[in-house]
C-alpha cells in the first residue's frame, strides 16, 4: 500500500492518523473544533509533537467540547498551563477559550460550523493537482480573513490551510497515494 512520500518513518499513530483521518471529508462539529484547536497548537511546532499529545489535550480540554471550553475561567487555565501533559502557552490557551467563542457565535448564525466552513468551497473538495505541495492558498487567506472578522485568534494562513487538509477540504495527499484516489472517488 502506497502512501505519500512524507510519511516515510513516521511512528503509527501518524501513520494512522494519515490513512483514517487526514484529507477525509469531516463534518462533525465537535471534530472540527478539535481540529481547528490542535491546528493552532502546532503553530511554530512539529505537528508530530502535537498529534503524539491528542489523548492528553483531548483529556484537557474537555473532549473538545466548545461550549465547556468557552467557559473556561483563570483558574481553569491555570491547571492547563500546570498540566505537564500538553502543550503549555498561555495564549493558545487563552485563543483556544475565545475560538470557543467564536465557534458558537458562527454554529448560530450559520445553524452549524459545518455549512459554515464548507461553504467556502460549495460542499466540495478540491483536490491537488501536480505534486507541488502548498502551504497556503487563495483560500486559506480568504478563510483565513473571515475567521480573523469573526474573532478567531491564532489562526494565520498557514495553519488554516493545515487545518483545511486535516478536515478534508482540501485533499492534499500525494497522487500515488492509495488515500487520494479513495477521496477522488468520494467526492
Amino acid at each position: 500500500m502506497q502512501r505519500c512520500e512524507w510519511m516515510i518513518g513516521k511512528p503509527d499513530f501518524y501513520v494512522s492518523y494519515h490513512d483514517k483521518i487526514w484529507g477525509q471529508p469531516c463534518h462533525q462539529e465537535q471534530e472540527l473544533f478539535e481540529w481547528l484547536i490542535l491546528e493552532m497548537f502546532s503553530t511554530g511546532l512539529s505537528w508530530q509533537i502535537v498529534l503524539s499529545k491528542k489523548g492528553n489535550f483531548e483529556e484537557a480540554f474537555d473532549h473538545f467540547n466548545p461550549r465547556i471550553v468557552s467557559q473556561y475561567d483563570e483558574e481553569k487555565i491555570e491547571a492547563l498551563l500546570n498540566n505537564a501533559s500538553i502543550i503549555r502557552h498561555r495564549r493558545k490557551i487563552e485563543a483556544a477559550i475565545q475560538n470557543a467563542k467564536a465557534f458558537l457565535s458562527v454554529q448560530e448564525e450559520f445553524g452549524s460550523f459545518d455549512s459554515y466552513i464548507w461553504s467556502f468551497t460549495d460542499g466540495q473538495t478540491i483536490h491537488r493537482d501536480g505534486e507541488t505541495r502548498k502551504t497556503r492558498s487563495k483560500l486559506s487567506d480568504e478563510l483565513t480573513k473571515d475567521l480573523k472578522r469573526r474573532n478567531f485568534r491564532w489562526v494565520g494562513s498557514v495553519t488554516i490551510y493545515s487545518y483545511l487538509q486535516a478536515i478534508g477540504i482540501i485533499n492534499d495527499h500525494d497522487s500515488r497515494c492509495f488515500c487520494h484516489q479513495s477521496i477522488m472517488k468520494k467526492s
